[in-house]
């Protein structure tokens, strides 16, 4: 029994289609490789699926450019002519563009202004007013951001001295070495008593008593 005749047309399924494409795309660079090597021709394949994937079947004694170049000189056409005068062109227009905004810089720092006339000065003023007032707003967003930064420091700073002063009025009813004092020498004096002077001040009044010539001694 022989095998059907397969209608030629697009298969709608995408993975049927995707499937067919892989396998068929395998054997054609299956038959590529054997012309080359059965009969020493150059040839080269470039494939895109639906899917934009690429697949690029040379022969291993030639390069794409070279086939590219050899096709030219076969046919007689310059494939890169055009191309070239388009990015010639693209280069000319970016050159245009470059050197435009170039002398609109230097206009607005006050340079190259004898070619303007009355309408041009007007313009150029319109827009040296337009782009300071941009500035000024992003200027202010940016000190916008700062101020409200800082404000947030300083209400964090404000919450941990109230959290310390909160704990310091607890320990101070714990232990009175801890309060706060409203002169500075009392601080000073509650400071050296807290690091010990106590001890120090004990001490010395056992050795002041201990040494009856020592009875004019007075503690400052």
């Amino acid at each position: 029994m022989g095998r059907g005749k397969i209608e030629i047309r697009k298969i709608e399924n995408s993975t049927n289609r995707q499937v067919t494409y892989s396998k068929r795309r395998n054997g054609i660079f299956k038959k590529a490789h054997e012309l080359s090597v059965l009969c020493d021709a150059k040839v080269s394949l470039i494939m895109l699926s639906d899917t934009k994937k690429f697949h690029e079947y040379t022969s291993p004694s030639i390069t794409t450019k070279k086939v590219m170049d050899d096709y030219q000189s076969a046919v007689g056409v310059d494939l890169w002519s055009t191309h070239y005068e388009k990015m010639q062109e693209n280069l000319r227009r970016l050159k245009e563009t470059n050197n435009k905004l170039r002398r609109d810089i230097r206009q607005r720092m006050g340079e190259d202004l004898n070619d303007l006339n009355w309408d041009n000065m007007c313009r150029l003023q319109e827009k040296i007013v337009d782009s300071l007032a941009i500035i000024r707003h992003r200027k202010y967003h940016v000190i916008k951001n700062q101020t409200d930064t800082y404000k947030k420091k300083v209400r964090n700073l404000k919450e941990r001295h109230g959290n310390l002063l909160y704990e310091l009025e607890a320990r101070s009813c714990e232990d009175p070495k801890y309060g706060i004092v409203d002169n500075a020498r009392d601080y000073n004096s509650a400071l050296a008593l807290a690091d010990g002077g106590l001890s120090n001040l004990y001490a010395l009044r056992l050795q002041y008593s201990s040494h009856p010539n020592l009875q004019d001694l007075r503690l400052a």
